[in-house]
């Protein structure tokens, strides 16, 4: 697999041309990242090479808009409404406005003709675990039953009822800052009971926040699923486990994974819950409860490590293929 140097910034790979790109000329794709060692985004850029696309590596944080007489976006001298597609692998975090400013610049590439996947309303959606939620329960999939509330007394009132409640941050990511209440306990991530009374953290959570995100924690055999959906096809799936005594999945949090296998019912899921949030490719996570299997979160821009080390499944040549495939209707 092509690995990216550090000095990958505006990369242009054009080695060789086929049948078909003689034919049609040589598309020109664009794939955002900030990792410039991360495993799929060195998968999507070894897919589009193999595919003789004329593939640019971009960093969203980089990007430079002069608005004159005209409104001119380009990275490193190269204008990017040139660019047929673009692929986010990461949109790059960091204060609210330079990453509302990223979207801007991606909704702004759409709006001129550049097809942008996942979209970037799709990438909001899936990124603002609160709407993901609301978009899935409003689409009939199984979710957690799930509180946002504006007011601290609420919050306490609504952890105490559960009896065993989660907060998560709305826009977290890789399972950091989450915090569980467990029969009026705060636990660490390894189980252990914290010495911080959860009241307190409760109050300074909603006072950084202003609201916070609350779902019921679904009792679990210390796993959970993740699906990578492409197209509205589970390409593969894997579980998502625990350390020991641990009650967090995450692979970053320390998690291992192992093969999955979802039956048709579950695969639909993933799939109709893919779609809700607008996303061509994602990665779907589920928990499997008492009552059944339910959909915790959708990711816009996964990784396909994961999926690759436990089931040798490509998703970056099923993405790649995917662009090839609209773009010739």
């Amino acid at each position: 697999m092509i690995t990216i140097d550090a000095h990958y910034c505006n990369v242009i790979l054009t080695e060789h041309f086929n049948t078909y790109t003689s034919l049609i000329g040589l598309m020109k794709l664009g794939i955002a990242l900030t990792d410039p060692h991360d495993w799929t985004a060195a998968a999507l850029l070894e897919a589009a090479v193999k595919r003789d696309f004329e593939t640019y590596l971009i960093d969203l944080r980089h990007i430079e808009v002069v608005i004159k007489e005209d409104v001119a976006i380009s990275y490193q001298g190269l204008i990017l409404p040139t660019l047929d597609v673009v692929v986010v692998r990461d949109v790059g975090a960091g204060p609210m406005e330079g990453v509302s400013l990223r979207f801007d610049l991606l909704r702004q590439l759409e709006m001129q003709g550049t097809l942008v996947l996942n979209s970037p309303e799709a990438i909001r959606n899936a990124a603002n675990k609160y709407h993901t939620t609301y978009m899935l329960s409003k689409a009939g999939i199984p979710v957690p039953a799930t509180f946002s509330v504006q007011d601290r007394d609420k919050a306490i009132e609504i952890i105490n009822e559960l009896r065993d409640a989660v907060v998560k941050p709305v826009f977290g990511y890789k399972g950091k800052d989450i915090i569980r209440v467990r029969d009026g306990n705060m636990l660490e991530p390894d189980g252990t009971i914290s010495q911080v009374p959860w009241q307190e953290q409760i109050t300074q959570m909603i006072s950084s926040r202003g609201m916070l995100y609350i779902q019921e924690f679904i009792e679990n055999r210390g796993r959970d699923i993740r699906a990578f959906v492409v197209n509205g096809k589970v390409l593969g799936s894997i579980y998502r486990s625990a350390r020991e005594g641990h009650w967090i999945n995450n692979l970053s949090q320390g998690g291992t994974s192992s093969p999955c296998s979802l039956t048709s019912s579950q695969e639909k899921i993933c799939a109709k819950a893919a779609e809700a949030v607008g996303t061509v490719f994602a990665g779907v996570d589920l928990i499997e409860g008492p009552n059944g299997m339910m959909v915790l979160e959708v990711n816009g821009t996964p990784s396909g490590e994961g999926i690759f080390n436990s089931c040798r499944v490509n998703v970056a040549e099923h993405i790649l293929d995917y662009i090839y495939l609209i773009s010739h209707l």
